[in-house]
């Protein structure tokens, strides 16, 4: 039987414990830092390279837009500079063709750094999409 990559398209994403749908999801990622390091005495003149910290990036969600649902703006709303911000884990799960999660990534602490509502154009004939960017404490791949 022939293998093939998992198609990106079926997914789902929980916030604090609501499972929400979303169009689009970017930002699932975690680099390591390099520090390079070169004592005087070294008999080699280059120097060497170890690990340092890690970062994530943002994560950012986009959904269509909903008469009534704010949950964005609300959140936000939550946001301050006291470090008093609702913070919530975010779980997304990438599905296979039975519903079943087959990768699922765990952000830890989450909390809204901007959302941006969609563009608006008279002449054109697009769906009205809705972005959230996050920023998190870790992102950990589970299986």
């Amino acid at each position: 039987m022939a293998e093939y990559p998992l198609p990106k398209f079926h997914f789902e994403v929980e916030i604090g414990g609501n499972t929400l749908g979303f169009t689009e999801v970017t930002g699932l990622d975690k680099q390591i830092d390099v520090i390079e390091y070169r004592e005087g005495q070294s008999k080699t003149y280059s120097k060497i390279k170890m690990p340092g910290m890690q970062k994530y990036s943002n994560i950012t969600m986009k959904r269509g837009t909903f008469v009534g649902k704010t949950e964005y703006y609300d959140w936000l709303k939550t946001v301050d500079m006291l470090g008093n911000t609702e913070r919530r884990d975010i779980t997304i799960k990438l599905l296979n063709e039975n519903h079943e999660p087959v990768f699922t990534w765990k952000a830890l602490n989450a909390f809204p750094t901007k959302v941006q509502a969609s563009d608006l154009k008279a002449d054109g004939n697009e769906v009205a999409i809705e972005t959230i960017e996050i920023a998190h404490e870790g992102l950990s791949l589970v299986q």
